[in-house]
């Protein structure tokens, strides 16, 4: 992840509207590693250049760790 992608915000209003694609249910916003998360998926979704990729293949699993710090 670069510099670039880290420094750039997610509208706020697309942040209420969007849930997980498997789940349906609600996301976490994670600005430090531009990622929305889904607890009950157990999945973080990236964000690149501001725009969520809402795609269960483009996700990568999240640890026992994260999920506990949920």
């Amino acid at each position: 992840m670069t510099e670039t992608e880290k420094t750039i915000e997610v509208d706020a209003k697309l942040l209420e509207i969007l849930v997980c694609p498997q789940t349906k249910g609600p996301l976490i916003y994670d600005r430090g590693n531009s990622e929305l998360l889904s607890k009950k998926a157990r999945l973080a979704y990236p964000i690149r250049d501001g725009v969520p990729i809402m795609l269960v293949d483009e996700a990568r699993s999240l640890t026992n760790d994260e999920i506990a710090r949920l």
